[in-house]
């Protein structure tokens, strides 16, 4: 008899500050097709499989590390993605089995297998006796996680082939063509659509509702109406099958209305709002409210929540943002530290821009910025937690020192958080910065994880969604009107209606920038708004000196790791040549 294996270790998550009901069923390990198919608690097993199988955005290395928003510090293989040298053999960093693990659950390879546990279900429950609405929720929850999974592929890749069904390895014909990218994105529209017919409008954030599954609708239908994706492979050197990698007839402005349609319909819900609110408020709550929408879990602002999973998590790479990120004069390891580009993005609290050729702005350039700014970044200067006991009595008011000192000789002594510093030089920060965002000063970060879960989902993302769509159509007044309620509730000044055209778009890719910084958004955005050639630039950094004898340091701008966006075909990853191999149906991507 063939037996399905269930892994136990599905049942026994433990997700940090959640709802765990949905995983307190313990099947035994194994069981019969027709076991698992006529019991609706191993049948909920089977999806809790599938959830354990998504992307957690908290690794060692960031996606946010892949574009201009910062810079791993220890050089894991991200420069080849930045300097556009990835081959269709080589993709740095992104390969699955890369050492470091932080990829793995993206490459072409996991992500079919895990849309064939997918399909799988869909094939067998469609067959099974077992019915009524917890039955039709999973299946919902299915169909989420199928749209969920192919939005991955059709980011990195463009159009994919479309696998609707559990295809048996052993007997069927694997060899299937790509379908086209318009093909692809009405394949995860049409998923997302079933699964909200299905699920439920709220409920326990860490599985699919049907404000998840129109949210997916809303990212995937902006993504479709974005220059990248209506380009007609313009960019490419002659590329043969333009279908692959663009729409090729049709109207734009229908896209973009859609767009429109769907962010509304997420509105239109009515469960979901700004944590904080969007009333006046000072710069200090303004930046409390931000960093409690991370550590406050399962807010009103949430809706699609990986969470971390004591499990199968928990190995040497298990997801710590604070361990991975903080400074190394805790015994942090450094991490992703923001870039220069990054830093400087965030405007002056009154609404102009930063600018270090401002003598005011350079002379004390952490001074009356954003509040998302105090809320997302760690500067020289910036009051952080206690130090370990090794270097509290050098710093015991726990403040950040990414600078040098001068002593009275001429010679400079480190700051504690440098790469030249008494602690795990090795995780110093190249850039003169630290992640703030998602971290906890309450938890000591050497010792204790923080089990923070991943917000894939918010409803920050809708609303500016919702104003790039606006944009689109050329509808400014309501665009604005929606960007401002992102900037009211951080405290920010409105964007006056005299910024019309290309200002005000520039305004929108700056507030988008910003307020979704680290939450893997910047990666796909460089591209689809064909970007990148601007913004990948040498990475940019800040040297900091105090004269000998002053408490006033001198700041100077450096160039701190080389980066090249020197070939357009970086707009999408590469099929790998062993895919190729196998399936000479495939078409690879331009200039591969």
């Amino acid at each position: 008899m063939k037996k399905f294996i269930i892994l136990i270790f599905a049942i026994n998550l433990l997700f940090a500050s959640c709802s765990t009901d949905f995983l307190e069923v313990k099947p035994q390990d194994k069981y019969s097709d027709a076991d698992v198919w006529s019991n609706e608690d191993l049948v909920e097993a089977f999806v809790n499989n599938i959830y354990i199988d998504l992307y957690y955005g908290f690794q060692t290395v960031m996606l946010s590390s892949l574009c201009d928003e910062s810079m791993e510090v220890w050089g894991w293989e991200s420069a080849p993605i930045l300097n556009s040298q990835i081959t269709d053999s080589y993709l740095g960093i992104l390969n699955q089995g890369h050492w470091t693990g932080a990829f793995n659950n993206l490459g072409w390879d996991r992500t079919y297998q895990t849309i064939r546990e997918c399909n799988y279900y869909l094939d067998k429950i469609q067959d099974s006796e077992l019915s009524g609405n917890a039955i039709d929720q999973l299946t919902g929850e299915v169909y989420f996680l199928r749209a969920y999974l192919y939005h991955w592929l059709l980011s990195f890749y463009g159009g994919v082939p479309i696998v609707d069904k559990a295809y048996d390895p052993t007997t069927d014909d694997l060899t299937i063509a790509r379908n086209t990218l318009a093909e692809t994105v009405d394949f995860i529209v049409a998923d997302c659509n079933t699964a909200a017919n299905l699920l439920p409008l709220d409920g326990d954030k860490a599985r699919a509702t049907k404000g998840a599954a129109l949210t997916l609708k809303s990212k995937v239908l902006l993504y479709a109406a974005s220059d990248l994706y209506n380009s007609e492979g313009s960019w490419t050197d002659g590329y043969e099958h333009p279908e692959l990698i663009s729409y090729i007839d049709g109207d734009r402005t229908e896209r973009w209305q859609k767009a429109k349609d769907a962010a509304y319909a997420v509105m239109q819900l009515g469960i979901y709002d700004l944590y904080g609110g969007t009333s006046a408020k000072s710069a200090e709550q303004a930046s409390d409210d931000y960093i409690n929408i991370f550590l406050n879990h399962g807010n009103i602002e949430d809706i699609f929540l990986r969470y971390y999973d004591n499990i199968n998590d928990n190995n040497w790479t298990s997801p710590s943002p604070g361990l991975f990120n903080g400074p190394n004069g805790y015994h942090n390891w450094g991490g992703n530290t923001p870039t220069g580009q990054l830093v400087d993005s965030y405007e002056m609290a009154d609404g102009t821009a930063f600018d270090w050729n401002n003598p005011l702005h350079k002379a004390n350039p952490y001074a009356n910025r954003d509040p998302r700014f105090y809320a997302s970044i760690l500067y020289n200067g910036a009051q952080w937690r206690e130090r370990p006991d090794d270097t509290r009595g050098i710093d015991p008011e726990g403040i950040v020192q990414t600078g040098y000192y001068e002593n009275e000789d001429g010679s400079y002594s480190p700051g504690l958080d440098t790469r030249q510093g008494p602690i795990e030089d090795w995780n110093g920060t190249y850039t003169g910065y630290y992640l703030r965002k998602f971290i906890d000063p309450a938890i000591n970060h050497q010792y204790e994880r923080q089990k923070l879960p991943w917000r894939e989902m918010r409803y920050a993302e809708v609303i500016l969604n919702y104003a790039e769509a606006c944009l689109g159509l050329d509808q400014e007044t309501e665009a604005r009107t929606y960007i401002n309620m992102i900037r009211a509730r951080s405290g920010m000044p409105a964007i006056p209606e005299s910024e019309t055209g290309n200002k005000l778009i520039q305004r929108y890719r700056n507030e988008r920038k910003i307020e979704l910084a680290y939450e893997n958004h910047r990666y796909f955005d460089i591209r689809r708004w064909m970007i990148a050639t601007e913004v990948i630039k040498n990475a940019e950094g800040v040297d900091i000196r105090y004269p000998y004898g002053t408490n006033t340091p001198n700041y100077s701008i450096i160039e701190v790791q080389d980066r090249n966006w020197n070939n357009n075909k970086s707009f999408f990853l590469p099929i790998l040549l062993d895919e190729l191999n196998r399936n000479d149906l495939l078409i690879q991507n331009p200039g591969y």
